[in-house]
């Protein structure tokens, strides 16, 4: 298949998808992301690129990725999609697909092949969970902690220290989500890793994890958005808590802020795009023509450039050089390097695909009790 390049003022080739030539496009798309320093890599390294190259269409974007699954089950219920491609985690993506409400795609079709030809199927490998999912990155939920604390006894260097009031007292913040929260409660109350899943799927395990997080309950602030938990301890309303590693990132080695990470228990997941079902035709052309540039091997290397989230593309990581700005190597702060992947947990996309509608349900009940 042959490709259609352009050269842009730094004289690199782009391609672009071969689906998209001579084809009727909108000038406009309406992106779904999460906000803060990760949304911020994205329009840095494939969004304003992009734009360069096609200076008249515009790029909205909205912050809604954490309510996707909801609210696209609201918009095709209501019969006007609003969104042209959303970024969700990989769990979301299965559900979303399972309900007809993201668009099954031929991977090797609608995304760029390797430098060396290599189909993009064989690139990504297994991290395409589903017929619907384009993965972009790897990375993974973490603890981190306010280092200046002075009646603490000791630092922080386990997971469980999120349950150690008595050595290390203080506000906690976690996600509003049931996800990681019931694996981490779990895993400190004693459960080995390779069985937490096999208990939670039980009623009495589901118990159990409730029983757990009843320990902090009422010492925790509960966030929704990622920036929530960053900014919380540098303001030191909390001294420890979880987000993602590329936030916590952001917080120590960009805003220089008192905090340092454990990657203890790191929760390893996948990012990326599901292109919504049932888009105009005009619409879905321009969203291939932008998922084919924003994929692309050198796209999601340059990704890392912002962020310290691993490329979902194998020709990606040798790409995966220093900070955009800070100049730091960026190899170091993957949740992937072998030093930071000592002790991991392997999110089970499958398992809370099945499960998620139903401890969702049950997780916002116990925080009302």
């Amino acid at each position: 298949m042959k490709l259609k390049t352009v050269l842009l003022s730094t004289g690199a080739a782009l391609a672009i998808a071969p689906a998209a030539i001579a084809q009727e496009m909108a000038d406009s798309m309406t992106l779904v992301s999460w906000g803060g320093a990760y949304q911020a890599s994205q329009v840095n390294a494939y969004a304003s690129p992009y734009q360069a190259m096609h200076p008249d269409v515009e790029i909205t974007w909205d912050e809604s990725s954490p309510e996707a699954v909801a609210k696209l089950r609201a918009q095709n219920e209501a019969g006007n999609i609003a969104w042209d491609l959303v970024d969700v985690v990989a769990a979301d993506a299965m559900r979303l697909c399972d309900e007809g409400l993201a668009m099954e795609v031929d991977h090797d079709e609608i995304l760029a092949p390797a430098p060396d030809g290599t189909p993009a199927s064989d690139d990504f490998g297994d991290l395409i969970v589903s017929d619907c999912y384009i993965p972009q990155i790897v990375y993974s939920t973490t603890l981190a902690y306010r280092n200046d604390v002075e009646d603490w006894t000791g630092t922080p260097d386990t997971v469980c220290a999120l349950f150690d009031t008595e050595n290390f007292p203080g506000t906690r913040t976690l996600e509003r989500r049931p996800i990681n929260n019931l694996e981490w409660a779990l895993y400190c109350d004693g459960v080995a890793k390779e069985d937490i899943y096999d208990v939670l799927e039980t009623e009495e395990g589901q118990d159990r994890a409730f029983a757990k997080l009843d320990t902090i309950k009422d010492q925790t602030i509960w966030w929704s958005a990622a920036a929530e938990p960053p900014q919380l301890l540098a303001d030191g309303e909390a001294v420890l808590g979880s987000s993602y590693n590329g936030r916590w990132f952001s917080a120590i080695e960009e805003q220089d802020q008192p905090i340092s990470m454990l990657w203890d228990m790191q929760v390893f997941d996948l990012d990326g795009w599901i292109i919504p079902a049932g888009l105009p035709e005009d619409r879905l052309a321009r969203v291939k023509d932008f998922v084919y540039f924003a994929t692309d091997t050198q796209r999601l290397a340059d990704q890392a450039k912002w962020i310290s989230y691993g490329p979902a593309r194998e020709s990606s990581a040798p790409l995966v050089s220093t900070h955009a700005e800070l100049g730091i190597e960026m190899g170091p702060h993957m949740p992937t390097d072998p030093e930071n992947a000592a002790n991991t947990l392997l999110y089970n996309y499958e398992w809370w695909a099945d499960y998620r509608d139903d401890l969702d349900a049950k997780f916002q009940a116990w925080l009302a009790q």
